[in-house]
């Protein structure tokens, strides 16, 4: 019986459902070193709970489908990710950030946050910041045109997709943790880097929401944009023709504004790969479970 329910769940629903209970078992399994570990439990739980909730009173139209759908996908995302400020570093307390400073330097023969230095100017900074912000606006709005349009079977593979290169990074910070080259190279950097209008409040709202976290490793910005990028071009060619220059503006930035390394974008274009290739084919046989007949 219990086969058969997970045979027909979706594969984002399972997928999601399997990354709660991994949570929830690594906070249980290191709740002497994690902070809080007791109420990241109960947090993951509820998150459980709700959605077998939606599970099993949604229905094909309506708020509720919309909720299901977007709604609490995006919160439970943005609630893991948030709870890694407190799992990350209690259960891997040595950053690689050295080895990643080298590995930056072997390639290029200098640090290239510091060597970006000769280009900035705070105009341009502006323009960088917005690009590294609109990595919270890509996906979801991906997801609303698909939603809008119709397009049910391209949202599920797109929503399994995206949500498994999450995951995948946020795996990717528990394995390598990094605090990223705008700490660790602060003290190389000659000047501050400041925009004109917009670059310090979003720097600085960005810190308040986020937080400081071992999450440089592989770049969650680059992955996602990416991923975004072939799903968009995938099924929604014009959208693919928007987000081409602020997905290429939103790689560059994540290294002008000093938030990776080269090697973090170098890790987040793997994950993309490994995202695509393993979603694809897990999705394809996942999809063929539920539907024998497709």
């Amino acid at each position: 019986m219990i086969g058969k329910l997970i045979i027909a769940l979706r594969p984002a629903d399972l997928l999601n459902l399997l990354f709660l209970i991994f949570l929830t078992s690594v906070a249980a399994v290191f709740h002497e070193v994690i902070d809080g570990a007791s109420c990241l439990i109960l947090l993951y739980s509820g998150l459980i709970l709700v959605q077998l909730i939606l599970m099993t009173f949604k229905d094909r139209s309506g708020l509720s489908r919309w909720v299901y759908d977007l709604i609490f996908p995006v919160i439970c995302i943005l609630i893991a990710f948030d709870s890694l400020g407190k799992i990350v570093h209690s259960v891997n307390p040595t950053d690689i950030d050295p080895l990643l400073i080298k590995l930056d330097f072997l390639l290029f023969g200098f640090n290239p946050t510091v060597a970006l230095e000769k280009i900035t100017f705070p105009l341009l900074t502006d323009l960088f910041q917005l690009a590294y912000t609109s990595y919270y606006f890509l996906p979801v709005s991906l997801g609303i045109v698909l939603k809008v349009k119709g397009k049910e079977a391209a949202f599920d593979r797109s929503l399994f997709m995206l949500m498994l290169c999450f995951y995948l990074s946020y795996v990717g910070y528990l394995l390598f943790p990094a605090i990223g080259p705008r700490f660790t190279l602060a003290h190389l950097q000659h000047t501050e880097l400041k925009g004109l209008i917009m670059a310090g409040p979003i720097q600085e709202f960005l810190n308040r929401i986020e937080g400081i976290k071992r999450d440089a490793f592989p770049s969650g910005h680059t992955g996602i944009a990416l991923t975004v990028l072939y799903l968009a071009h995938r099924y929604e060619k014009t959208l693919f023709r928007i987000f081409m220059p602020v997905v290429a503006a939103l790689i560059f930035s994540t290294v002008y504004c000093r938030y990776h390394y080269v090697v973090d974008v170098i890790g987040g274009i793997v994950l993309t790969g490994i995202t695509i290739l393993f979603g694809e084919v897990w999705y394809e046989w996942r999809s063929k479970r539920i539907n024998p007949h497709r």
